[in-house]
């Protein structure tokens, strides 16, 4: 295969991984997989516990021999080259730093096994420390250093072997808030400045919106959804999609009409409309199906309305407001923006009503 060409970089076919569960069954933990990542995207698998993406990643960089399928790299498959030849260094959430060496000496660790120069480590080194803004602490120690710093080193430790692939398995887990945001800003930013290839593994939907060049919804053991962060979130394949990527409020409705304009669907005693141009599939009328809008969409206001409510919990959260509604058949959740001067507050308990920005809703077969 020509060593320039980006597409099919990384290959992923019908993998398959099986575990024996120690009472003689055998559990599958990724199911008949395919994948295609292009040659310096950053592509983050993403799902629940359990679901098989981290078993995924390790298969990926050799610390798991998988069951079945293949693993193809630049047209060459690697089933059977061990992870210390396959240059896929993996950056753990622990960040897995040798304490009793110096910054330095833990960036420089790869290079040394691999015999290299000591000029070339200096420099190396501190290419490396520069791209991760870690100059001026190659004589710490890891427990010196907070620990957004040490996930930077374990970054630079990672870089400076000039990786054909980095993997990141939840990498951001151990850090606040605050430092999730930063660091995972820092890792897109020298990912992109470097073009490097990225496979990234979290559960953490924010996380892999904001960095990622294409997601891959896992479930179960298997793919479920594939696409740009835009697109996975606007435009959710299935009920599981729509929840986990969105948190969605869930309705049960009965297809009442349709027009080249609109689907109409009869839902919590009255009907909405939904442009044609929102539906992906065929509903015919009279079909019971499964509404999904994410809380962005709901509009809750004063006064009377189609659908009738109390406030049961309003909670601030700087730039937007969440409440939970009660309803006559459950709850729903609404964000409101808090844009400057249209800032409009409801109290515990308060009657609302609440509407739909209808472009929004998924419509699912039952």
């Amino acid at each position: 295969m020509d060593q320039n060409n980006n597409e099919n970089y990384l290959l992923l076919k019908h993998l398959v991984k099986d575990f024996h569960d120690g009472r003689g069954n055998i559990v599958r933990a990724v199911d008949d997989i395919d994948l295609s990542i292009n040659r310096g995207e950053l592509v983050t698998l993403l799902g629940p516990s359990g679901c098989g993406k981290t078993t995924t990643l390790r298969m990926i960089a050799g610390f798991e021999v998988q069951t079945a399928g293949d693993i193809v790299l630049n047209g060459k498959k690697i089933n059977n080259v061990p992870a210390f030849n396959r240059n896929m260094p993996m950056v753990f959430q622990s960040y897995a730093l040798f304490p009793h060496l110096s910054i330095f000496e833990n960036i420089a660790y790869g290079l040394k096994l691999r015999k290299m120069p000591k000029e070339a480590i200096r420099n190396d080194v501190a290419m490396a420390a520069q791209m991760v803004n870690l100059v001026g602490l190659e004589d710490r120690y890891p427990g010196e250093l907070s620990g957004g710093q040490q996930q930077r080193v374990a970054l630079a430790r990672a870089l400076v072997l000039k990786p054909d692939i980095i993997l990141f398995d939840e990498p951001l887990s151990n850090l606040d808030a605050k430092l999730r945001i930063q660091t995972r800003t820092e890792i897109r930013r020298v990912q992109q400045l470097l073009g490097i290839t990225a496979l990234y593994v979290t559960h953490d939907q924010s996380e892999a919106l904001s960095i990622s060049d294409t997601i891959v919804i896992m479930n179960n053991g298997k793919i479920v959804q594939t696409g740009s962060p835009e697109d996975i979130y606007n435009h959710p394949a299935s009920p599981f999609v729509s929840d986990f990527i969105g948190n969605a409020n869930f309705f049960d409705g009965k297809v009442s009409g349709s027009d080249e304009q609109f689907l109409k669907v009869s839902m919590l005693g009255s009907e909405v409309h939904i442009p044609q141009r929102v539906i992906t599939d065929d509903f015919q009328v009279g079909e019971e199906v499964s509404l999904a809008i994410k809380p962005e969409a709901v509009v809750v206001a004063p006064g009377e309305g189609s659908f009738q409510g109390k406030i049961e919990v309003s909670s601030f959260i700087g730039a937007t407001t969440e409440y939970k509604v009660e309803y006559a058949d459950g709850f729903l959740t609404a964000i409101h923006p808090n844009t400057h001067g249209e800032v409009q507050n409801y109290r515990f308990g308060q009657e609302v009503s609440f509407s739909f920005k209808s472009e929004f809703f998924r419509v699912y077969h039952k």
